[in-house]
C-alpha cells in the first residue's frame, strides 16, 4: 500500500497540470447505488441537502485545501470493509472519502481533481478505523 503522500503524483491528470493546485471536481457518473444509501435515503433523512452544501463548500477548494479540510486520499480499496469494490471501476483507482457531518460520509476515487463518488455511507462503514480513547 501506497503512503497518502506518494498519491499525489499519481492524480495527474490528462493535461499534465497540477491536480493538487486544481479547484475539486465531483462526479456522480460511477455512483453505486447496490451499495451503501441511495439519495432517496439521504434526502429521506435530510442528509441530501447537508451534503450538497458541503460539495458546494469543496468545489472552492484545490485538492490541498480540501485535504486539510478533511478531505482524505486513502490510495486502494480498504483493508477492513463491508463494501465491495465495484466491477467497473479499475483495481488501481486512487480512493478517498470525505465526511459530510459526523459520521456520514461520501467514498469514491480520485482521478486529477475529479472525486468520482461512489458511496453514501451514513455509517462510516467503507473505511472502518478502530475507536480512539474507548
Amino acid at each position: 500500500m501506497k503512503s497518502k503522500s506518494q498519491h499525489s503524483n499519481n492524480l495527474q491528470g490528462k493535461s499534465g497540470s497540477e491536480p493538487e493546485q486544481k479547484k475539486l471536481l465531483f462526479s456522480f457518473k460511477d455512483f453505486d447505488h447496490t451499495q451503501g444509501q441511495t439519495f432517496s435515503q439521504w434526502e429521506k433523512e435530510s442528509l441530501l441537502n447537508v451534503m450538497l452544501d458541503k460539495l458546494k463548500e469543496y468545489s472552492k477548494k484545490t485538492i490541498t485545501e480540501a485535504k486539510k479540510a478533511g478531505f482524505t486520499i486513502y490510495g486502494s480499496f480498504p483493508p477492513k470493509f463491508l463494501f465491495k469494490h465495484p466491477k467497473f471501476i479499475t483495481e488501481d483507482a486512487i480512493w478517498a472519502s470525505m465526511h459530510i457531518q459526523g459520521k456520514e460520509c461520501i467514498a469514491g476515487h480520485v482521478v486529477g481533481s475529479v472525486f468520482y463518488i461512489v458511496f453514501l455511507d451514513k455509517d462510516h462503514k467503507f473505511w472502518i478505523t478502530e475507536k480512539k480513547h474507548t
